[in-house]
């Protein structure tokens, strides 16, 4: 049975997406022709601009709908151009890589566009056609682990009006005894009118409800009002914009998190609970107290040399703690594999404290090297547990998993997936399942994810990241504790058909089984359902019956409901399910699935892998005026993240900097992790940031404090300054929050951060985007971007500040060094022993660096240098005190006399 994690839900909204005019000064021209006798060059005002206060978007809602866990969600925007010429407006949600996109439309000035639900191959064509005039744009991306960001831009005239709506349904999933919908509420600006609202409906009962955000506050907190009665829930909130200020008088909001609706129903049915509408029927089968199945399980690890360094050791780290949760009455076995294989002992053992203990000194001896021979190491596991299921040595009515554990594809032994794929599932026989985790970027998912299903488990991919141990040690939680094996749910004979998976391998606590059918028999009242299963002791029948009308009439008044619910939730359910299958069978079976998914999703106007949606824009003022979305596969998903379209871990670029109070972040290029600290100094010190003695490259930054002390007394300091000097390229420029000046031994040159132009230069280059960014380039070498951060003026604390990014950093020199500079060129460390830190949120841990062991804190900073307005939240390992332990030496060996100085 296929489990998933938590639905998420993420709510972009309005940007204005300003183009600003460009000066540009070409490379032969010469500066003295832009100069003024003052030798200074005369400021050229671009046009000017439409910005965001020409954009008022008065209305954002977020309208949630769940009935028995299937989700109907609607998010609407509504904004007018109040500005005299068109402007570009951005609508950018995310949503779950688990929910289809249903509808999707834009309404401008009372005319409606929406998007059509079209063939794959027929809407790319029409989409190539466009390409062929230039009138495309892509709307779904992947961001991150669990979702899918969805963005469309429309360009509106003055004094319009636009409306954009998009629409979305899941069956979410019960994950460890919970439902869990997350929507991550991200207005970015102060709103007339801001509402959440989710209605549940339960026939069940609710046995709990609870709604909560990050960032409530305790003035928010009456704001989330929640009512819960016997099977329906509503949660609203709706804050003033008064109550959005991320302060007295300040122009910036304070929504910007997570918010969170969780809940779980009242079981008190053996049998589950059936819901009958229209001719269509959902069952729900989740028993409570039951004992739980003791399990047999043969943990396969590769050991091959693709995993050397990181991932090898946080896989001994998950294997530890996952050996310590191991039940006592459970039998366990560990067999690693590189081209080829070895057992810690011949056959499975019982979880005894002494065999755990022996199991863990095994563990810490896996080590990187070899081949990957998947297929021979998976054959012997199963191999195994039949030997010993045969021999008496494993426990009655007890279940049998094989946990797979690969970062790499076939490459010793049996190379050819489908033989591998099929001498798995010849071997394994439908007695046993088997799990497939692929870790890292690097595998294909597909060739897991077929594997997986044909042996009544499933396929996940474990991300490469410092978390890595936790993600597998989650999923071990997960298929911890099974309570039932063999399920097989049975309705009416001839009077049920098209009919979802009704029979399971497994059914694990904390999770759910739904089956979903269409009922032929039109004259049927009495709906019988028998459930047949092993449990821990003897087999288990269940029996349970629901009359037809009255589950009709019971629905029949609900204003919670959405449309067809059941028949969507089939639909669903079973395009879920053939796509998971269609990769088996016979050529003939293949192409009846595929077909048969695309069928539904085309008449239920589902956007699945095997559609897309046609959104089309309205010709005037618009160039790409064409939109396809699509449905991304999971090897889509890592494909679209590594061409850094998506979540920033993923595309492993190496971006080191300083930003906000101030806060160091520090992406070494050798590893797949992030770590920060902060430098608290006193407010006009000035820092050594990046010198490379060979090229004579320096960069220097200059603090200032804010105005005023924080409520705690505390006050922040920032960059407001920066020089940076080459002395080999004969660049020396002073970059602050008033302005820019290039000082050169015959001309000055003064910009101001009021404008928008690009200056080329023999040996470097200069981009400035207006209010935003100023970017350096020098001549084949690195790549500096300078942040400009405005605050309210008026703001009773802050004051402006910049932020400094490093592109391109591996073109300095080896000898670099500066607070920043350091890290340059790598940096080894190691992260284990994960505990509970201040809050639940924020893990503590042990960081090997420089021979030092340091406790370093979870948390996150946000990295502004693709996304200067709102900046992107990126994980990081914090290491206090002044970066104590990770930097050379003490923060004040750092401190220098002035601007361009190294000393």
């Amino acid at each position: 049975m296929s489990r998933l994690l938590p639905p998420l839900l993420l709510l972009g909204l309005w940007l204005p997406a300003v183009t600003p005019a460009h000066l540009v000064i070409p490379e032969d021209s010469g500066l003295k022709a832009l100069s003024d006798t003052g030798g200074r060059i005369l400021k050229k005002r671009s046009s000017p601009d439409v910005g965001a206060s020409d954009i008022d978007v008065y209305s954002v809602k977020v309208d949630c709908k769940v009935t028995s866990h299937f989700a109907h969600n609607v998010m609407t925007s509504r904004a007018v151009n109040r500005g005299n010429v068109s402007h570009e407006v951005l609508f950018d949600m995310e949503l779950p890589k688990t929910a289809f996109i249903t509808n999707f439309s834009m309404v401008i000035d009372g005319v409606t566009y929406l998007g059509q639900v079209k063939e794959k191959e027929q809407a790319k064509q029409q989409y190539q056609q466009a390409v062929r005039q230039r009138q495309t744009a892509g709307l779904v991306k992947a961001s991150g682990r669990k979702m899918e960001k969805f963005s469309v831009s429309v360009n509106i005239a003055a004094a319009s009006k636009v409306t954009f709506q998009l629409t979305y349904e899941e069956l979410l999933q019960r994950h460890m005894g919970q439902y869990e919908m997350m929507i991550r509420v991200r207005p970015k600006q102060l709103l007339q009118h801001f509402e959440i609202i989710v209605d549940v409906f339960e026939p069940q009962g609710i046995a709990f409800l609870n709604a909560h955000g990050t960032f409530i506050t305790n003035e928010l907190l009456p704001l989330v009002e929640k009512t819960v009665s016997e099977n329906t829930a509503h949660v609203s909130f709706s804050p003033t914009m008064e109550k959005q200020r991320s302060c007295v008088g300040c122009p910036s909001t304070l929504i910007d998190g997570n918010f969170f609706i969780t809940y779980d129903v009242k079981r008190v049915k053996d049998a589950g609970d059936i819901q009958i509408v229209n001719g269509y029927f959902v069952h729900h089968f989740a028993p409570s107290n039951l004992p739980r199945v003791r399990k047999n399980v043969v943990f396969v690890i590769d050991e091959s040399g693709s995993m050397y360094g990181t991932k090898i050791r946080q896989t001994r780290e998950a294997l530890d703690a996952i050996l310590g949760e191991i039940y006592v009455d459970d039998y366990f076995a560990l067999l690693v594999f590189d081209h080829g294989f070895r057992k810690w002992q011949p056959s499975l053992s019982p979880a005894t404290p002494k065999n755990i203990a022996e199991a863990k000194e095994f563990v810490k001896g896996i080590d990187a090297k070899g081949g990957t021979d998947i297929n021979q190491a998976v054959l012997e596991s199963v191999r195994m547990l039949e030997q010993d299921k045969a021999a008496g040595r494993l426990p009655d009515h007890s279940v049998s998993l094989i946990i797979l554990l690969t970062d790499g594809n076939p490459a010793s032994g049996e190379t050819d997936p489908d033989r591998i794929q099929k001498n798995v599932h010849n071997a394994i026989g439908g007695n046993m399942t088997l799990y497939c985790l692929g870790f890292g970027y690097d595998i294909k998912l597909a060739f897991l994810e077929k594997m997986a299903a044909e042996n009544n488990g499933v396929a996940r991919r474990i991300y490469e990241d410092s978390d890595a141990a936790i993600q597998l040690q989650g999923f071990y939680n997960e298929v911890a504790n099974p309570l039932l094996s063999d399920i097989e749910l049975q309705y009416p004979e001839n009077a049920v058909d098209s009919l979802t998976d009704n029979t399971f391998k497994q059914l694990y606590n904390g999770s759910e089984i739904v089956v979903a059918g269409h009922i032929s028999d039109n004259d049927l009242d009495n709906f019988l359902v028998e459930v047949k299963a092993q449990g821990a002791v003897q087999e288990l029948q269940l029996q349970a019956q629901a009359s037809v009308q009255d589950s009709e009439k019971a629905f029949r008044n609900q204003s919670y409901i959405f449309g067809e619910f059941t028949e969507r939730l089939w639909a669903y359910l079973t395009i879920q399910q053939l796509l998971k299958k269609r990769g088996s069978g016979s050529p003939e079976e293949r192409a009846n699935k595929t077909a048969r998914a695309l069928e539904l999703s085309l008449k239920y106007s589902f956007v699945t892998p095997l559609t897309s949606m046609v959104v089309t824009k309205p010709p005037k003022h618009n160039r790409d005026n064409l939109m396809l979305a699509d449905k991304l596969t999971e090897d889509q998903r890592v494909s679209f993240t590594q061409r850094g379209t998506g979540y920033r871990h993923l595309t492993r670029v190496s971006v080191t900097a300083v930003d906000s109070d101030p806060h160091f972040i520090v992406q070494p290029p050798n590893q797949n992790d992030t770590l920060c600290f902060n430098i608290d100094e006193s407010p006009g010190v000035i820092l050594n940031l990046v010198r490379d003695p060979q090229t004579g490259t320096v960069v220097n930054g200059q603090t200032i404090a804010d105005k005023h002390p924080d409520p705690s007394g505390r006050v922040g300091t920032y960059f407001w300054r920066f020089g940076i000097m080459s002395q080999s390229l004969g660049l020396r420029l002073d970059v602050s929050t008033q302005g820019i000046e290039l000082l050169d031994a015959q001309t000055g040159l003064e910009l101001s951060w009021d404008e928008s132009l690009t200056l080329k230069q023999p040996n470097f280059d200069l981009q400035m985007d207006k209010e935003r960014s100023l970017t350096v380039s020098l001549k084949d070498s690195v790549k500096f971007v300078v942040i400009l951060h405005k605050v309210w003026s008026k703001h009773p604390t802050h004051r402006d500040y910049l932020g400094f990014y490093t592109l391109d950093s591996h073109l300095l020199s080896p000898a670099t060094h500066g607070l920043l500079g350091q890290f340059y060129h790598g940096l080894s460390f190691q992260v284990s022993e994960l505990r509970s830190g201040e809050t639940s949120d924020k893990p503590d841990a042990t960081m090997l660096v420089k021979g030092q062991h340091l406790t370093v804190t979870r948390g996150w900073q946000k990295d502004f240098h693709t996304d200067v307005k709102n900046g992107e939240e990126v994980a990081c390992w914090f290491v206090h005190n002044n970066g104590t332990g990770l930097i050379d030496g003490t923060h004040q060996d750092y401190i220098v006399s002035g601007i361009f100085k190294t000393s």
